[in-house]
């Protein structure tokens, strides 16, 4: 219920509390706010209880979709595109077990080469190269 309502907000909450009703008032309100709560919880488990008493078996059909929904909050596109390109398998290339040496003597069996050279850098005093077109 208080998922987004931090203790500093509470906190601001019952100091605000505490100058609008006054010390004297605030405990009555805080008790009638308590009840309150309760009296909606009972009457929401209450209306539960009685859509599954009349729905049967048919409630948990309605439950599931709704509870997919609930987990879109956990929503995260990264391993739903991995789930769905690759159909859950956890080691689509196949790499499990493989150590990146050739056996004999523990040297890599492919040496990483970078796909775009390196510039040369500066010398001192040189101007870097400019494009007019980036510019």
């Amino acid at each position: 219920m208080f998922d987004s309502v931090g203790w500093g907000e509470i906190l601001v909450l019952i100091i605000a509390g505490l100058f609008i009703l006054g010390p004297e008032r605030l405990p009555e309100a805080a008790s009638w706010m308590a009840k309150s709560v309760r009296k909606v919880r009972e009457f929401a488990s209450g209306a539960r209880d009685q859509l599954r008493e009349e729905m049967g078996p048919e409630f948990d059909q309605l439950r599931k979709p709704l509870e997919d929904l609930r987990g879109l909050r956990n929503f995260d596109p990264k391993r739903v595109v991995t789930q769905h390109l690759f159909d859950g398998d956890s080691d689509p290339l196949g790499l499990n077990g493989v150590n990146g040496s050739n056996g004999s003597n523990g040297t890599p069996a492919i040496k990483p080469q970078s796909a775009v050279p390196q510039p040369e850098p500066l010398k001192p005093g040189e101007r870097p190269p400019v494009d007019p077109d980036a510019t």
